[in-house]
């Protein structure tokens, strides 16, 4: 079977209403291939009687002609990658639930290491400008800055990575037929220079609001690190953190003003533990790798894979076995654990987010009790 039969077969499948990226996956694992679910007698689905979405999957694969399918996208300039290709982000690929099929326009560079930079919409010029700056001097030690092509701080930090002549990737809540908002045209089309737009959507999903937390996941799930500007304490920011957190990625926050609105979703994840930036150091030094080749062409860190490890769920069980009902001061707690304060950290911040532990004031924890 040719991998680019393959692909077309799960563009096919994706493209029947209500099929997406976890019922192809179900399909996959059932028939070893797209092609072969495509291609069963329907007296071979017995798994699936009970499967309401199966019966749109017969109808429309009567209708539906792959070649067509395919004709379309080239004419469109749409390409197609699949989970375990070189080009799939790598990083994503590492995911549980990867899509095992993107849609892309422009260039999908394999093996590039990114980070994400999220934020409000509503975004203020303090926040556009970090957003900017951070994004151009990330993009100048040649990684991937990642983000959603939202109004204020995703455009912010595409912009600033353009303007360093660096790499870009914008995710989007639908098909790329259909760039939102309207207004970031432009900035898609230059992206697609260098980088790339992408999708877990076909052509003709609209970017409905259900839509855009799934995107999220994918944003941070193609990222070392999410780097959060500014954000309202309830957003769609923090919900990629929460992804993040669960994908073992690291979680940063850039402080903003004290009054502004705008601003209580850094600092709260500030106050929980996310690690404070100013500048690209503060998300490098965090980060358990160092940068790659920068544009001038000079050595800027080895990368160790020995410490890419994804954190694991034992990190998180060894302080929920410490703490109680008890508050237990961060040092004491430190002192009582094998994990590194980074790792503390970190997994303090998960918990909190999880609901399984609150923070008292001076950094004092107890378990959450239901």
């Amino acid at each position: 079977m040719g991998l680019e039969k393959e692909r077309v077969y799960r563009a096919a499948i994706l493209s029947i209403t209500g099929i997406g990226s976890q019922r192809l996956r179900q399909l996959i694992a059932s028939f070893g291939s797209a092609e072969h679910a495509w291609e069963a007698e329907t007296d071979l689905f017995a798994g699936f009687e009970n499967t309401p979405w199966i019966k749109e999957f017969f109808q429309h694969r009567k209708r539906i002609d792959p070649i067509t399918i395919e004709l379309s996208l080239r004419k469109n300039g749409i390409s197609l990658v699949m989970l375990g290709e070189e080009n799939y982000p790598f990083l994503l690929a590492e995911c549980p639930d990867a899509p095992p099929l993107l849609y892309y326009k422009g260039n999908l560079e394999p093996k590039k290491e990114g980070l994400a930079i999220v934020g409000s919409r509503h975004a203020t010029p303090y926040g556009k400008a970090a957003a900017s700056y951070l994004a151009r001097s990330i993009a100048e030690t040649d990684y991937v800055v990642i983000s959603g092509l939202a109004r204020g701080i995703d455009s912010a930090a595409h912009k600033g990575a353009l303007e360093a002549d660096g790499i870009t990737w914008a995710f989007l809540a639908g098909g790329l037929d259909v760039i939102y908002p309207p207004e970031n045209v432009g900035l898609a089309q230059t992206i697609m220079q260098k980088g790339a737009l992408i999708s877990e959507y076909p052509p003709g999903v609209p970017p409905e609001a259900g839509l855009f937390p799934a995107r999220n996941r994918l944003i941070s799930g193609s990222s070392r690190g999410v780097i959060v500007v500014e954000a309202a304490e309830r957003s769609g920011s923090m919900i990629t953190v929460d992804f993040a957190l669960e994908q073992g990625r690291e979680v940063f926050a850039v402080p903003g003003p004290i009054f502004s609105k705008q601003s209580r979703g850094t600092h709260q994840l500030l106050k929980m533990g996310a690690k404070l930036v100013s500048d690209k150091e503060d998300v490098f030094s965090e980060l358990l790798f160092a940068p790659q080749w920068n544009k001038t062409g000079e050595f800027a860190g080895e990368i160790s894979n020995d410490k890419r490890e994804t954190k694991q769920p034992g990190k998180k069980n060894e302080i929920l076995e410490i703490l109680t009902d008890v508050p237990l001061h961060i040092d004491r707690l430190t002192a009582q654990c094998s994990l590194s304060p980074q790792e503390i950290a970190l997994s303090l911040l998960e918990l909190q987010l999880s609901g399984e532990i609150v923070q008292l004031p001076g950094q004092n924890y107890v378990l959450q009790r239901k």
